[in-house]
């Protein structure tokens, strides 16, 4: 019998190196939310600006509406829910929206100081209030 050579020894296969993921881009502009009360702000319509205005405007912005479609129905609900947005028109995320008026808050320490004139006044003799 013929003595053949042993078959070589398969090569160690290479370990792969596992490979890094691309990391994603965090968007660099403003959030959505400041985006849309931007636009609500800067909008001169007396009853407020529709959804689909609004998203007219945003896309026009650079805002990918049919991705962030469901982003913006969101901040929308949001926006309402927190007060910074009031609701004229619909329910939900649909309708017309304005921004909410804010209310100038009163001040309490005017209230304070009459009750203290009066606390003074009632120890004195009606002879002497007379002269308050």
């Amino acid at each position: 019998m013929a003595e053949t050579a042993p078959a070589p020894a398969p090569a160690p296969a290479k370990a792969k190196a596992p490979k890094k993921k691309a990391a994603a881009k965090k968007n660099v502009g403003p959030s959505l939310q400041k985006l849309i009360t931007g636009e609500i702000a800067a909008s001169k319509e007396r009853k407020g600006v529709s959804v689909a205005a609004l998203k007219k405007a945003l896309a026009a912005k650079g805002v990918d509406v049919t991705k962030a479609n469901k982003r913006i129905n969101t901040a929308l609900k949001k926006l309402v829910t927190s007060g910074a947005v009031s609701q004229t028109k619909g329910t939900g995320a649909s309708g017309s929206f304005k921004l909410a008026k804010t209310e100038p808050q009163e001040s309490t320490c005017e209230k304070s100081r009459p009750q203290e004139s009066q606390e003074v006044k009632s120890h004195l003799t009606p002879a002497t209030q007379r002269l308050f």
